[in-house]
């Protein structure tokens, strides 16, 4: 492991996606930072940069109502960053609505998914939030996943209980990487048949 992420270093960011990671399996994110460079490029990866461009040239022609707005300005890779957390990550689509009290934030994650959105892609939302807050000044109570195959939004209810969870695991992960621990594997055994680090854990497989 590099001296730039070491027990002794708390300035290093994490990346939003590591949440999302974490959840899904805590090992995740120990490979990637205490085994730098073992990751595979895989199909899924590049199908979902694909999908991903051809999402947004629909999203720029088509209205709002899927998100429950009638009139906002969108920004597409909004880049975020947050000290206070100690993570940045670039959110797919942020929709800026006018209010009363100034207007509000809505963030988009575009999925390549058909399944509905378990914890691990929500703590990755209210991550976003999070720290859009910090950055524009701005209230960002709900967001949504966009499951790309089905063109369907999901509304997601940015609560204290999601948001306290997203800081915890930033602090866990943190933790992880910083004793270079490896983490116990997920308890959904099925996640681990199409892992891309699957031949690195040998008391799973």
């Amino acid at each position: 492991m590099s001296d730039s992420v070491t027990a002794e270093r708390t300035d290093w960011l994490l990346r939003v996606t590591d949440l999302k990671q974490y959840a899904y399996c805590p090992r995740i994110v120990y490979y990637e930072y205490c085994l730098p460079g073992i990751r595979p490029t895989t199909f899924k990866m590049e199908a979902g940069i694909g999908a991903q461009d051809r999402i947004e040239e629909l999203e720029k022609r088509r209205s709002l109502r899927a998100y429950g707005i009638e009139e906002g300005e969108r920004f597409f890779n909004v880049t975020v960053q947050s000290a206070a957390l100690g993570c940045s990550g670039q959110v797919d689509l942020v929709v800026k609505s006018r209010g009363e009290e100034g207007g509000r934030l809505t963030p988009v994650d575009f999925k390549l998914s058909r399944h509905k959105p378990g914890t691990h892609f929500k703590l990755q939302l209210a991550c976003y939030a999070l720290m859009l807050e910090e950055s524009w000044q701005l209230p960002a109570p709900e967001g949504y996943i966009y499951l790309i195959p089905k063109k369907q939004a999901v509304q997601v209810t940015i609560n204290a209980r999601l948001r306290g969870q997203a800081r915890r695991k930033l602090a866990e992960i943190r933790e992880i990487i910083q004793a270079e621990r490896m983490p116990p594997p997920t308890g959904q055994r099925r996640r681990c048949v199409d892992c891309e680090f699957r031949r690195f854990c040998g008391d799973v497989l």
